[in-house]
């Protein structure tokens, strides 16, 4: 094995969507350096994962230095020569969070730099707060600003209700909704059916 190993592997353009910060998740197996005869010093246990954002997909020529690094990934297992002659190879998965994201899309990039890593799948998402009715209000699909803080959301009365008191409710980070405050009432007329009134 060459002692200076540089090798790097880019993803096409990946459109952010109303994403404001994006996971990516990582499925990869690894050698363990030790079952590896004759490469003492040369041989690595992680690999780098960077990303690069841009506007449009017309990345003309790769140049490292455009990205920027997100973390070393490492293996919680690793398979050895034996596990090899089993057929058992142990299947790793990481998730990394990347943002604040600003420009239409970005790019990933893997850098290995001596290790024996099989990469088996890359999956790349954002969390949203899904489209809801609560207390007869509409709420719509909400993507959450940052990882610090709740989004208020103010929610609009389904047909035939009014306010009773303004429906609002908060988009968490994970995605989830939380804290239902205030609800709609049915017109004179209507009654409550699930989520409507008819």
């Amino acid at each position: 094995m060459d002692h200076s190993q540089n090798n790097w592997l880019r993803t096409n353009w990946i459109p952010r969507n109303s994403a404001q910060k994006i996971y990516v998740e990582l499925k990869f197996t690894l050698r363990d350096c030790n079952s590896i005869p004759l490469v003492l010093g040369t041989c690595k246990e992680t690999f780098n994962l960077y990303y690069m954002e841009s506007d449009d997909d017309h990345l003309a020529k790769f140049r490292e230095h455009q990205f920027t690094k997100i973390d070393t990934i490492a293996a919680d297992e690793s398979f050895t020569q034996m596990d090899l002659g089993d057929r058992i190879l142990k299947l790793n998965t990481e998730v990394r969070e990347v943002g604040p994201v600003s420009k239409k899309g970005f790019y990933l990039a893997f850098q290995d730099v001596g290790a024996c890593v099989a990469l088996v799948s890359v999956r790349v998402y954002f969390k949203k707060c899904p489209f809801t009715v609560k207390n007869l209000a509409m709420f719509p699909d909400t993507v959450p600003m940052d990882s610090q803080s709740l989004v208020e959301v103010r929610g609009s009365c389904v047909n035939h209700s009014k306010e009773e008191e303004p429906p609002k409710m908060y988009c968490s980070t994970e995605g989830e909704w939380l804290v239902p405050i205030g609800k709609c009432l049915c017109n004179a007329g209507y009654e409550e059916r699930g989520f409507a009134c008819q």
